[in-house]
């Protein structure tokens, strides 16, 4: 690393954001920082492109070696307008983050905060996803500076494999009591979940979305135990979705007869 790397940092919470802020910090102190993130929280869109209407950049500030914008995408939307139109390169690594709220097991379906950084992988980029256990506005992220930074130092000095980005998830406690990093597998996991009825003002029902997770995989080696157990859970991952032990299995089927 004898030049500045290129970093390209996003988040789904939105641009201002107490976990992008702290991100953004951790990141300029490792290399030259490029700042796209959306100008609104977009918790929950995963892999969503805007194809409806137009895309806007806003710069928000520019100084040497860092420049910000926001957009009106997703968090997808956002790593793309970062490659294609800021920077019209690749940058080094994408970072995404700092989540409030957990993505591990099968919460990274859903994370608008991990789909920037699976996006990056597709073209080919090195990318960390990065997630507190705590969904307050006000949670706590100095706490876990020096992990971040181990993590981030780790990449840039020794890549990944084309196609993998990492899924990091931080328990929400006191720096003295993170015991360290496990690297894991995805927990087996789903959200149990029900839409609370309501009625508004003028008569007509509308629904909210309530759940609770439930982990159906909480052995050792798992995101969701090291996490139980106040270590940062590292899982690699990637977007080829095919269940290669199946492949054999439909084949029997005799589907061309």
């Amino acid at each position: 690393m004898k030049k500045k790397p290129l970093i390209l940092v996003t988040n789904d919470d939105g641009i201002y954001a107490p976990g992008l802020r702290k991100l953004i910090e951790i990141a300029r102190g490792l290399g030259k920082v490029v700042v796209v993130a959306p100008d609104t929280a977009m918790s929950g869109m995963s892999h969503a492109i805007t194809v409806k209407f137009p895309l806007r950049l806003k710069k928000i500030a520019e100084e040497k070696d860092y420049v910000e914008y926001s957009c009106n995408g997703t968090p997808v939307d956002a790593m793309k307008l970062g490659e294609k139109v800021v920077i019209k390169g690749k940058p080094d690594i994408v970072l995404s983050g700092i989540n409030h709220g957990s993505n591990a097991s099968v919460n990274i379906i859903y994370s608008g905060t991990m789909a920037a950084v699976l996006e990056a992988s597709i073209d080919g980029i090195p990318g960390i996803g990065f997630s507190l256990l705590d969904y307050s506005h006000n949670a706590d992220f100095d706490a876990v500076e020096d992990y971040l930074t181990i993590i981030i130092k780790g990449v840039l000095q020794n890549g990944l494999p084309a196609g993998t980005c990492l899924n990091v998830n931080i328990p929400a406690v006191k720096k003295e009591e993170i015991k360290g990093i496990r690297v894991c597998k995805q927990a087996k996991g789903r959200w149990e979940e029900e839409f609370q009825e309501r009625i508004d003002p003028h008569n007509s029902n509308y629904y909210w979305l309530t759940g609770v997770f439930k982990n159906g995989d909480a052995e050792e080696g798992t995101d969701s135990w090291a996490l139980a157990n106040n270590y940062i859970s590292v899982v690699p991952v990637h977007v080829d979705f095919t269940d290669h032990k199946v492949i054999a299995q439909v084949k029997k089927w005799n589907l061309d007869a």
